[in-house]
C-alpha cells in the first residue's frame, strides 16, 4: 500500500509513518525542509522524502495521484500567537485542508484519513460525549477555531463523496513533545515547575502518541473510510492527572489552585516574555483558557470496538514519557544545553 504523509516529521506524524512502515506499507512524506533532522529520521525509518507544501498544491499532484491512501496529518499548533500569526495558522490549519482534500477529490477520489482534534467539538460539559456530539460552545483559542474550520472543511468533502476518515485525538502525550503539555513535561523534569497550578476540575483524555498512531493505522487498515473516531485515553481531572506526577521524578507538587480566571491575568504578561527568550508562548492567557476553562471528556468506544484499539492506562501513560524525558537528559548534547534550551523538544 502506497501512502501519502504531511505533517510526518511532526510530533504525531513522526509516530504515524513509524506506525504505517512497520505493517510493511510504503510511505510517500511531503517535507518543506529536506535536510531538517526531522526529514533524515523519516528517512532512517524508511519513508520516501517529497519536497513540498500543503499550501502548493502543484507540489503534492504527483505523489496523491500514485498514492493509494492519503492522510492529511500536517497542521500548526501553538497557543498565545500573535494576530499574523493566527491568520497564518488559519491558511495552514483550514486552507491548506483544502488543498489536499480536493487534491485527493480530484485524482481519482482517493481513499483519505484527515487528523482533526477532539477541539473540533469544543467543550463536552461533565458528561462523556461519542462522535455523534456537535459543538455547543464558544471558541476559546485561536487554534481550536482553526481546528474546528479545517474539520467543517472535512465534514464538506466527506459529503462530497470522498472516502474519508477523520480520526479526533485529544490531548496527545509523548517524549519530546511540542505542545504546552510537552513543555511542562520538561519543566518537571528539570525540577523548575512552580508549585502553582489552576482548573483543578476539569477533564482530559490524555492519550499516548504511540496509540494514536497505531489507532489512525488500524483504521486505514480495516478501511473503515466513511467513519470518524475518537482517540482518547483514561478521563481525569487535571488534579488527578498532576497527582500522578507526584510519582515521578521531578520538581512539582502543586500547593495553590488559582480560578481560571485569576490564572489568565496571572500569566498573561509571560507570552510575550517566552518569545524574547527563544520559547513558544506555552504559558499565556490563551493557554490558561484553553485549558482551564474547557473539559474534553470523549469516549474511544468505537475505536475499541471496531478496530480493536486498546491505548495504554493513565499511570502506564505518565510513567512512561516521564522515564523517557529523563532518558533524555542524559543525552552528552543535552547535557550541554542551558535551561531554556533544555525546556524545547530534543533535536539530535
Amino acid at each position: 500500500m502506497k501512502i501519502f504523509l504531511t505533517g510526518g516529521t511532526g510530533f504525531i506524524g513522526q509516530h504515524i509513518a513509524k506506525a504505517l512502515l512497520q505493517r510493511g506499507w510504503s510511505v510517500q512524506a511531503l517535507v518543506r525542509t529536506t535536510n531538517s533532522p526531522q526529514a533524515h529520521y523519516l528517512r532512517h525509518l524508511g519513508a520516501e522524502i517529497v519536497p513540498g507544501d500543503i499550501l502548493n498544491p502543484a507540489s503534492m499532484r504527483p505523489s496523491i495521484e500514485k498514492a493509494d491512501v492519503v492522510l492529511h496529518n500536517a497542521g500548526w499548533y501553538e497557543y498565545g500567537v500573535t494576530k499574523q500569526e493566527a491568520r497564518k495558522m488559519a491558511t495552514v490549519n483550514v486552507q491548506g485542508t483544502k488543498n489536499v482534500l480536493e487534491l485527493a477529490h480530484q485524482c481519482g477520489n482517493k481513499k483519505t484519513l484527515y487528523v482533526s482534534s477532539v477541539l473540533a467539538f469544543g467543550d463536552s460539559g461533565r458528561v462523556t460525549r461519542d462522535e455523534t456530539f456537535r459543538r455547543q460552545s464558544e471558541f476559546r483559542s485561536v487554534y481550536e477555531q482553526s481546528k474546528t474550520d479545517g474539520h467543517s472543511v472535512a465534514e464538506g468533502f466527506r459529503q462530497r463523496g470522498l472516502p474519508l476518515i477523520i480520526a479526533c485525538p485529544n490531548a496527545v502525550i509523548g517524549v519530546n513533545d511540542h505542545s504546552a503539555w510537552g513543555y511542562f513535561q520538561r519543566m518537571y523534569v528539570n525540577g523548575i515547575m512552580p508549585p502553582l497550578a489552576w482548573s483543578p476540575d476539569v477533564l482530559f483524555g490524555c492519550v499516548s502518541v504511540e496509540d494514536v498512531a497505531e489507532g489512525i493505522a488500524l483504521a486505514i487498515e480495516k478501511e473503515q473510510y466513511g467513519e470518524m473516531y475518537h482517540f482518547n485515553g483514561e478521563i481525569r481531572t487535571f488534579r488527578e492527572i498532576l497527582s500522578e506526577w507526584k510519582h515521578q521524578k521531578g520538581g512539582f507538587a502543586p500547593r495553590v489552585w488559582l480560578p481560571t480566571t485569576l490564572a489568565a491575568l496571572t500569566f498573561a504578561p509571560m507570552a510575550p516574555l517566552l518569545r524574547m527568550m527563544g520559547l513558544p508562548a506555552f504559558i499565556s492567557r490563551e493557554t490558561v483558557i484553553a485549558s482551564g476553562s474547557l473539559n474534553f471528556a470523549y469516549s474511544s468506544d468505537k475505536a475499541k470496538r471496531e478496530l480493536g484499539w486498546k491505548p495504554v492506562s493513565a499511570g502506564e501513560l505518565w510513567s512512561k514519557t516521564f522515564a523517557a524525558e529523563q532518558e533524555l537528559l542524559t543525552a552528552r548534547k543535552r547535557q550541554k544545553q542551558n535551561i531554556l534550551q533544555r525546556l524545547k523538544p530534543f533535536v539530535e
